[in-house]
């Protein structure tokens, strides 16, 4: 008898932010929260770069014209 084992698609998060004065970007940042799905990973990922532009204010923004990059990667866990 043979036993399949599914695999269970998880998503792990990272954002970069990046200036497009420079065209440079500090190394992403991954968090250590792993979501269910495509979807809930996305939906954080508009979150947090909101936070983070507001975090780092609007002088700064328009100054050094940051912007963020995000991206949710899948990790295989059984």
């Amino acid at each position: 008898m043979k036993i399949e084992v599914k695999q269970i698609m998880k998503y792990l998060l990272t954002i970069t932010l990046c200036s497009i004065l420079d065209g440079t970007c500090v190394p992403p940042h991954m968090f250590p929260v792993t979501y269910q799905d495509l979807y809930s990973c996305q939906l954080a990922g508009y979150q947090k770069s909101v936070e983070k532009i507001t975090e780092i204010g609007t002088d700064n923004v328009n100054k050094y014209g940051i912007y963020t990059r995000f991206a949710c990667r899948p990790l295989e866990t059984t």
